[in-house]
């Protein structure tokens, strides 16, 4: 996989949403996220034991976990970034931000799968773009922030 030019997500396209997936035979949204950013961008990012299905236990983690310190908030997205997003009031999702076709996320959504959205279909959809992050910490310290 080439990860500058972000065609090689194409083959993830349609895979199955399950809670807890890692892949790369089915997802959930964070696992999809460890996926691209560990075989595409090189990051290794802390396995977070998740309940995808309990709101409250993932808004939680979304919010106090130590990774979110190592992604500092940018105004424009750049190939390769996180994108957190809603349907509510409060982030609970994320996706990976790809420099293809104009610009989207890849994401994995409960009751779609694996997709590729540019940010008109996100909000079609219903998604609120919470913001976009750049990766910022070492990747060398993210075994260290598993909890």
């Amino acid at each position: 996989m080439k990860p500058t030019d972000g065609y090689w997500a194409h083959r993830y396209i349609g895979r199955p949403w399950i809670a807890g997936a890692r892949g790369p035979e089915s997802f959930d949204c964070w696992g999809l996220f460890l996926w691209v950013q560990r075989n595409c961008f090189g990051r290794e990012l802390p396995l977070i034991p998740v309940d995808a299905l309990s709101l409250r236990v993932v808004l939680k983690t979304f919010n106090e976990h130590p990774e979110r310190k190592r992604w500092q908030r940018v105004s424009a997205p750049k190939h390769g970034d996180a994108v957190l997003m809603r349907q509510s009031r409060y982030p609970v999702h994320v996706g990976v931000w790809l420099d293809i076709d104009g610009g989207g996320v890849l994401h994995c959504a409960q009751s779609v799968g694996v997709v590729f959205q540019d940010l008109w279909a996100l909000d079609r959809h219903g998604w609120r773009v919470e913001g976009f992050y750049a990766f910022r910490g070492d990747p060398c310290q993210a075994a260290m922030t598993v909890s």
